[in-house]
């Protein structure tokens, strides 16, 4: 039992000289893959992370950079007055300048629909998040748009966000776009093993620029990974994601993340008109 384990261990080793510098930050690995025809059997198992002292967020981000994610579901007739009294919402905050900024505003075209998210970034860690939330309690003319809100809408859901290291910069973009959240559960515990596959995988992803954002969850649903793509259309998505399965190196990169989903869906945006990026 023990060779046999042994053995299985070193099938689902990877080559170090392939992984990124964030990869080599945190990540312990063996040989290679010594069978090519039991290389299928290796990417069954989750890879064994090494003890660390560090935490997981600071190794995968910047954590004085918070992002919040805000999931709002529609009243199906109240979607325009939801959108206008959003639309003032946001005016008001940023007019307090609580480094607390809109990075992109959309609606949901296909997947939950009657749906709108809302991203927006702190600047200044979690104390920012705290200085923010007693000053806007304070405005009356805030809280009586969110008390009108609540009205307009079925549910909602908050989560707090860190956006791992390795993805592109987030830069607003001139449309018309459409957008594609891609949406992960992880299982516990693998959310490093994610991190060091898609810091390579991301490199097959950068020849169209349609990499607009990635985020891990620190607060909210956990173990939660966002990736956020931008495509012209659905057309350039199609085009976009097939030209990526022809890049050599893609196919393994997916095969090594598809054991630590516990479950995933996608949806389609559109960017609202007040929505920085387009």
């Amino acid at each position: 039992m023990a060779a046999t384990l042994a053995k299985l261990r070193n099938l689902y080793s990877t080559k170090t000289a392939s992984l990124s510098p964030f990869a080599h930050r945190f990540l312990s690995t063996t040989s290679s893959v010594q069978d090519s025809n039991e290389g299928w059997f290796s990417k069954l198992l989750v890879r064994r992370i090494e003890p660390t002292k560090e935490s997981h967020s600071r190794l995968l981000s910047d954590k004085e950079v918070i992002y919040e994610l805000q999931t709002h579901n529609m009243r199906p007739d109240s979607s325009d007055k939801y959108l206008e009294n959003y639309k003032q919402t946001v005016q008001l905050i940023h007019a307090h300048k609580l480094n607390y900024e809109l990075v992109a505003s959309w609606t949901v075209e296909l997947g939950d629909l009657d749906q709108a998210l809302h991203l927006w970034r702190y600047t200044g860690g979690f104390a920012s998040i705290d200085n923010a939330k007693k000053q806007l309690l304070k405005n009356q003319d805030f809280v009586a748009l969110k008390n009108e809100r609540g009205k307009l809408l079925r549910s909602r859901h908050l989560q707090y966000l860190l956006a791992f290291s390795y993805w592109p910069p987030i830069e607003p973009r001139s449309g018309p776009n459409l957008y594609e959240m891609r949406s992960y559960s992880l299982k516990p515990g693998t959310m490093i093993e994610w991190g060091n596959n898609w810091a390579r995988a991301i490199n097959y992803r950068r020849n169209n620029d349609e990499a607009f954002a990635a985020f891990f969850s620190q607060i909210g649903r956990l173990y939660n990974v966002h990736h956020v793509w931008c495509y012209k259309d659905l057309q350039a998505r199609k085009e976009t994601r097939e030209a990526a399965w022809r890049s050599p190196g893609w196919d393994e990169c997916v095969a090594y993340t598809v054991p630590l989903i516990r479950e995933m869906h996608s949806r389609i945006l559109a960017p609202t008109a007040f929505s920085p990026t387009q």
